[in-house]
């Protein structure tokens, strides 16, 4: 078997791009990925265009040897863009081989270590569009937890426009989770994201106020440039952390897992490099006890590999899953895991599991797209 061809199918989905990408072979059967880095698919779709040439003819079972040429071999190593490339090629062989083999990835992986995937989806409410607000928040949680979810989760709110007052925004988020807890119970878990929001200093404040809340995790507390400051953070708070969902590597990951300065990992299967990358992590942070949390904000084929990896992954704490399967772009991806209340079923269909539609994506096609951008007060850039 050899792969004939590399296809870049970007999918309008209403409100952003989701960028899935094909492995065909001369024998017909074919694998599908997903790249992330929302926002900038253009520049991943430039780097497939750079690979094509490279991987047309290869042996697609050699899942390793073609990672270690796409990550090394263009001399500079992976950054971001390009290893969110290689992320939709390495998930698209592997969900290639399951096919050929007529196996699920997760037997392909040791097989299945639990019955069930759970997960958290993502909230609605407390945000710039209803001012903070809590009432809103609450009524999303109370939903969620009458559909079957056994988890809750929502960000650092911020102001209309696009503002971010860093200490404003940390005591609405503190009233927040005050009500939240009181409403929802303690039998429901929280998990709560910064998404790299605050300073060092706001953090800290904010981190040492919610530890009476016992949230499951605190997600990406801090920028990840800088890893050195999750040592300055985790001696000062108790509170579960999470974070690595910016991370293109196993190298950017290993300062906060050897020095054990988070909990959760918060790996992306679709940019950090596939499952070939993830599992090297996986192991490592093992050694560690740090369980994995994998970030998923993309598409179904993301929601599949996500599902795939944790159904064989020993080390695992939950799986982000913004949505319920089975309710976004049907037409595309008509076959998607089984969700049940508040977990993800695992399925014995070969590969991924899933159904991948190519003249459905072909009808909502590219639309450039820029994510929110936010600034303080003064004018100035922050992160969003």
């Amino acid at each position: 078997m050899k792969i004939t061809n590399i296809e870049a199918c970007p999918v309008w989905g209403g409100a952003r791009n989701f960028l899935f990408v094909i492995v065909d072979t001369d024998e017909g059967i074919y694998g599908i990925g997903e790249a992330g880095l929302t926002g900038r698919e253009l520049a991943v779709m430039g780097a497939l265009e750079h690979f094509k040439p490279l991987l047309v003819g290869q042996d697609p079972f050699r899942i390793e040897h073609i990672w270690q040429l796409l990550f090394r071999g263009g001399f500079f190593p992976a950054g971001r863009v390009i290893s969110s490339a290689i992320s939709a090629i390495d998930i698209a062989l592997w969900d290639l081989k399951g096919k050929a083999l007529g196996v699920p990835i997760y037997e392909l992986l040791g097989g299945l270590v639990r019955d069930k995937v759970i997960c958290y989806p993502h909230n609605s409410g407390g945000g710039a569009e209803d001012g903070g607000e809590i009432t809103p928040l609450v009524e999303s949680f109370l939903q969620s937890k009458e559909e079957g979810w056994k988890f809750v989760r929502w960000g650092l709110p911020h102001l209309k426009n696009n503002l971010l007052n860093p200490r404003q925004s940390v005591r609405v988020a503190l009233k927040q989770f005050q009500a939240v807890r009181e409403a929802i119970g303690d039998d429901i878990e929280i998990t709560f994201d910064v998404h790299t929001r605050l300073d060092l200093a706001d953090v800290v404040t904010f981190c040492r106020e919610v530890e009476k809340f016992q949230p499951f995790f605190i997600e990406d507390p801090l920028r990840c440039e800088n890893p050195d400051s999750f040592k300055t953070l985790r001696t000062r708070t108790g509170v579960p952390l999470a974070a690595g969902e910016q991370f293109s590597s196993k190298w950017e990951f290993r300062q906060l897992i050897e020095e054990e300065w988070i909990d959760y990992a918060r790996i992306d299967l679709c940019i950090i490099g596939g499952f070939t990358e993830a599992r090297k992590i996986a192991g490592w942070c093992e050694t560690h006890y740090i369980n994995l949390a994998l970030h998923n904000p993309l598409g179904p084929v993301s929601s599949a590999a996500c599902l795939q990896m944790n159904l064989a992954t020993s080390n695992f704490g939950v799986q982000e899953q913004p949505r319920r399967t089975g309710t976004v772009l049907t037409d595309v991806v008509p076959v998607q895991p089984e969700w049940q209340d508040g977990y993800l079923l695992p399925s014995t269909r070969p590969g991924l599991g899933i159904e991948f539609d190519r003249e459905a994506a072909k009808k909502q096609p590219f639309q450039l797209f820029e994510p929110p951008h936010l600034t303080r007060p003064d004018g100035s850039i922050t992160n969003w």
